[in-house]
């Protein structure tokens, strides 16, 4: 015998068990599944799923998600920069913050922008360790690193220094 699809409230504490959620990813989830009709449902006209009522019910279900405290943006963002800023820039992770409809705070968008350089040079030598021997080679790498949201001067700095770094290793050989 099969046992029901969970209801909304267990998929979204599931979901929340997993990792934190902002308000907008799990309203959409939860929406998709609202909208999506019973498994083995026969398709009769009234018992199809209202979707004024079913975004009626994640709403609800949200606040009192958020009221319980099992739902949190604030969490979410600092969740979300604690994981993503090892290997992207303050732009990245600003930008998909907005995806989930959240901006982040004064001061963890400052201790990015402080600490841009120094996450940018780690990313670099976990992925080069060398500098570039020409410019096509320094264009990629320069390439990579705007990729993960870091701002051009912080690619110029770290790419610089790496030739620096290099230039000074040479001129000790000789």
């Amino acid at each position: 015998m099969k046992r029901p699809p969970p209801n909304l409230q267990a998929r979204a504490l599931g979901w929340l068990a997993q990792r934190e959620q902002s308000r907008a990813e799990l309203r959409r989830k939860l929406l998709r599944l609202a909208l999506q009709p019973a498994p083995g449902a026969v398709d009769v006209p009234e018992l199809e799923v209202n979707a004024d009522d079913a975004a009626a019910r994640v709403e609800q279900l949200l606040d009192r998600l958020q009221t319980q405290g099992l739902l949190s943006d604030e969490r979410f963002v600092e969740s979300r920069v604690r994981v993503r800023a090892s290997a992207l820039g303050t732009r990245r992770i600003q930008m998909e913050l907005a995806r989930h409809g959240l901006k982040l705070p004064a001061q963890p968008l400052q201790q990015l922008r402080d600490s841009e350089l120094a996450r940018a040079t780690q990313l670099w030598q976990r992925k080069f360790a060398a500098s570039a021997k020409g410019p096509r080679e320094r264009a990629r790498q320069a390439r990579f690193l705007a990729a993960r949201g870091f701002s051009g001067e912080v690619i110029r700095r770290v790419l610089a220094a790496a030739a620096e770094s290099q230039d000074d290793e040479l001129g000790d050989e000789g």
